[in-house]
């Protein structure tokens, strides 16, 4: 028995999607890591595979891909995906001294439910681009952000 028969052509388109969202999630979750935040790689990745995977079940369980009925039954998969982020999300802030900490990651978190969403539903360039341009926010924001800070602080008054 080789490969080609042992797995059907959706099979695959299965395992692809899941690959995807899982390399997807993964780069985002690379950065995260390296800024010394705590959800990175397997966190990130898990959260994108994961919200691909109940999208994929979601719409397999509702009669397939080619039906519009299934897709549009689907969508109660995706509200509790959404749902069930919030969650995880909520657990990333932390209150310290009047200091909150975590809500870019917990809403990197929803993001990336959102791109492993987009993956389940085959939407592949939407996920890409949406992946690009959180690396950006993630990489390039907070030094834009920064500098729009120091620059809107008049000296101190004497």
């Amino acid at each position: 028995m080789d490969i080609a028969t042992l797995f059907s052509n959706q099979d695959i388109e299965i395992i692809l999607k899941l690959f995807i969202a899982l390399l997807l999630g993964m780069s985002l979750g690379i950065e995260r890591a390296i800024a010394g935040k705590t959800a990175g790689m397997r966190t990130y990745g898990l959260v994108t595979m994961g919200s691909a995977l109940f999208v994929i079940v979601g719409v397999l369980a509702s009669g397939g891909y080619g039906n519009s009925v299934a897709l549009s039954e689907s969508t109660r998969f995706t509200a509790s995906i959404i749902s069930g982020i919030g969650f995880i999300g909520a657990g990333l802030i932390f209150f310290k001294d009047a200091k909150v900490s975590g809500i870019t990651t917990a809403a990197g978190i929803w993001v990336a439910a959102g791109i492993g969403v987009a993956i389940g539903y085959g939407f592949y360039m939407l996920a890409v681009i949406t992946t690009i341009f959180a690396l950006f926010v993630f990489t390039s924001l907070w030094y834009i952000e920064n500098k729009i800070k120091s620059f809107a602080r008049l000296p101190d008054e004497e």
